[in-house]
């Protein structure tokens, strides 16, 4: 039994979804580096680093620093990071509702691009 060709076509699939994951974490890295600095936040490059880029995300939405716990309680933490993205978005000048856009499965990819570039 042969299964060499379901194998390549796994590997092929898992390594452009990486492809894709890594291009998305670039991007959102970037445009919470560009947030940061447009909204005076200390310390930009932590958008780079898991876990730091949540605490950068409540220091530029000035949140209570124990807010980071409630990004780990499950269904909570949607709620919260549609709170803490609305906060920036008023930080950036753009419209709060602009955060709630977070939650839609692809437009949520351009909020951090239109927050911090648009």
């Amino acid at each position: 039994m042969d299964d060499g060709g379901g194998s390549l076509i796994g590997a092929l699939t898992g390594g452009f979804m990486f492809i894709i994951w890594i291009g998305v974490y670039v991007y959102c890295a970037l445009a919470f580096m560009a947030i940061a600095t447009k909204t005076g936040t200390e310390n930009p490059w932590m958008a780079w680093i898991p876990i730091l880029n949540l605490w950068l995300m409540i220091q530029i939405a000035q949140k209570e620093a124990w807010w980071i716990i409630l990004f780990f309680v499950p269904i909570v933490g949607i709620i919260i990071s549609v709170i803490v993205m609305m906060a920036i978005a008023e930080r950036v000048g753009k419209p709060s509702w602009w955060g709630v856009l977070m939650i839609v499965p692809v437009v949520g990819l351009i909020v951090p691009g239109y927050l911090a570039w648009g």
